[in-house]
């Protein structure tokens, strides 16, 4: 009987998480395929959004740049490259923006930033704990923007 501990969520994004920081992509090599060709397919981080958005009505969408993670028919985060922004109420983009490391999401360098979103920094990205927070957040805006 396996550990409960080896198949949480957490132990799997904590190995995901060390998979990724660490460069190490052995399902992309065993296919023949470089790092940048598989982000064709899926932002590296969807697994991860997915995971801790589990408990929320979403879905996800292709979209030029990147990928788009909605609730309902919101959009509440934007995946690109290894990069998550999310979209957050003036209140908490102010928070999120003296986190160290959060910026703009630029998903395209020539473009102008989102608005209402805040790119996250790795070690929130990295913990899945505080993620989830961030995650929360967003998902309750977005679905408050829905009903006003």
């Amino acid at each position: 009987m396996a550990n409960v501990e080896e198949t949480s969520p957490r132990s799997l994004f904590v190995s995901w998480a060390e998979t990724i920081r660490d460069g190490r992509f052995p399902y992309l090599q065993d296919a023949g395929l470089k790092r940048e060709e598989a982000m064709v397919y899926r932002p590296l981080r969807y697994e991860q959004m997915m995971r801790a958005a589990e408990h929320l009505d979403v879905r996800a969408r292709r979209m030029s740049a990147g990928m788009g993670v909605y609730t309902g028919e919101k959009m509440f985060a934007f995946l690109y490259d290894e990069e998550i922004g999310l979209k957050l109420s003036p209140e908490d983009i102010d928070e999120a923006l003296q986190l160290p490391g959060a910026g703009p999401v630029r998903p395209d360098p020539g473009q102008e930033p989102m608005k209402e979103y805040v790119k996250l920094p790795r070690d929130i990205l990295d913990n899945f704990e505080k993620f989830c927070y961030w995650v929360e957040r967003s998902a309750t805006y977005a679905r408050m923007k829905m009903v006003h």
